[in-house]
């Protein structure tokens, strides 16, 4: 995560207590990725894991793909793509280039993970001057100050990411949103206007509006792998649900799509859902 910011904020890695080789990037007190360096396929974050479940489903087991992560973060998700899909080309981009700095001086990538690429760039100007049909996966994940950037919301930069999509490809959205989740039926919206076919996943608890929280969309111009997420969701530690199909309309309800003219930054996270990790010491 991490991108779109006019000031730089401050970054931060620290250690794990429960796993040695372990580590949680924050910036600005926020925590914006969780890196087992010993083991890449442990996904900590309950909505990067349902992003995990996404890409092992986007394509037969152990398959090479082509990936796009906007907001690299500390390369979560490159890092576990790499582990379960070797020969796979990805590449990452973020604007906060101390943050990849960081990354790069004290997480480095090695011979396992060749074939990731990080860019420092402009998430938006970088997919609207890429070619089309450039990856088979993007997952936008994008976070200042805990909040996603207006001009990454918008009906016209889901269609830009559309266009760097092959045919069979898929686009995930991670958001952050909580009671009433104006702002999630929003950008649902605002993807259902580009593909044809979506799903919702999250923690019941954020689905029900009870509390703010991840929800990651996946969208398609294709039928999505519903059941296999199901499963696989249903039996992380703490258990999801999935919206789809009429049910997934419903959630919609009367919310219209999202224009560069309307957008707005996602809302701010409370206070105290972070308070543990900017408390957290560090170590590293």
């Amino acid at each position: 995560m991490g991108d779109m910011s006019d000031q730089a904020e401050p970054a931060e890695l620290v250690e794990d207590p429960d796993r040695p080789t372990a580590w949680t990037l924050l910036t600005g007190g926020f925590p914006q990725s969780h890196v087992d360096l010993a083991n890449p396929e442990h996904l900590e974050f309950e909505y990067v894991r349902r992003l995990g479940h996404l890409l092992d489903l986007a394509a037969p087991s152990g398959l090479p793909l082509r990936v796009l992560h906007l907001g690299a973060g500390a390369l979560t998700l490159a890092r576990y793509v790499a582990a379960t899909r070797p020969g796979s080309r990805q590449l990452a981009v973020d604007c906060d280039a101390a943050l990849v700095k960081l990354v790069r001086r004290r997480m480095p990538l090695g011979k396992t993970t060749r074939g990731i690429r990080i860019r420092v760039a402009d998430a938006r100007a970088s997919v609207e001057h890429m070619r089309p049909g450039s990856f088979d996966v993007i997952v936008a994940d994008v976070f200042t100050g805990g909040r996603t950037p207006a001009n990454l919301t918008s009906a016209e930069f889901t269609a830009a990411a559309d266009r760097i999509l092959a045919t069979s490809g898929i686009y995930a959205v991670n958001i952050g949103d909580g009671p009433p989740l104006e702002h999630a039926r929003a950008r649902v919206a605002t993807v259902l206007a580009v593909f044809p076919h979506a799903c919702l996943i999250a923690d019941p608890g954020v689905l029900r509006g009870r509390r703010f929280g991840n929800l990651v969309v996946a969208a398609a111009h294709h039928d999505l792998p519903v059941a296999g997420l199901t499963r696989r969701v249903a039996a992380d530690p703490f258990p999801g649900g999935i919206v789809h199909g009429g049910d997934l309309g419903r959630f919609v309800g009367g919310a219209r799509p999202v224009t560069d003219a309307t957008a707005e930054p996602s809302p701010s996270p409370p206070a105290e859902l972070f308070a543990s990790s900017r408390k957290a010491r560090r170590r590293g």
